[in-house]
């Protein structure tokens, strides 16, 4: 059951992301700085990252200098992410932009970043 409420959780996270995009737009954020919305792309594709690898995870066969859950993942996201900007491209006050998503492959791959730290630090503690 863990695995499909790991997919199921991706999903309505992918949906969730989607319906934001179709919407012309947002709620305002107070902005603290210049390209503060690029941060909110990255957070929002770390939480994608995040779970992605739950539901890929298990799916390393072979020995690679990057282990196979961690490119997938950071694939995924990345794809998702040029889908989104274009879906984004034909929202009437939307557009695409590259360097949003770049900022969403930059958050997936802090995330794996993250989850593969915190596991390397976690297996040289059970030794």
């Amino acid at each position: 059951m863990s695995k499909w409420f790991d997919v199921m959780m991706l999903v309505f996270y992918c949906v969730f992301i989607y319906w934001l995009s179709s919407h012309e737009t947002l709620p305002k954020l107070h902005l603290f700085f210049s390209f503060q919305d690029k941060i909110y792309h990255a957070t929002a594709y770390f939480v994608m990252g995040v779970l992605t690898w739950r539901c890929v995870r298990k799916q390393q066969k072979m020995r690679f200098i990057i282990p196979i859950p961690f490119l997938l993942s950071v694939v995924f996201c990345s794809l998702y992410g040029i889908s989104d900007e274009w879906h984004q491209s034909f929202v009437a006050g939307r557009s695409s932009d590259v360097f949003d998503w770049l900022a969403d492959t930059i958050g997936a791959s802090l995330a794996m970043l993250t989850i593969y730290m915190f596991k390397l630090n976690s297996t040289e503690n059970n030794h």
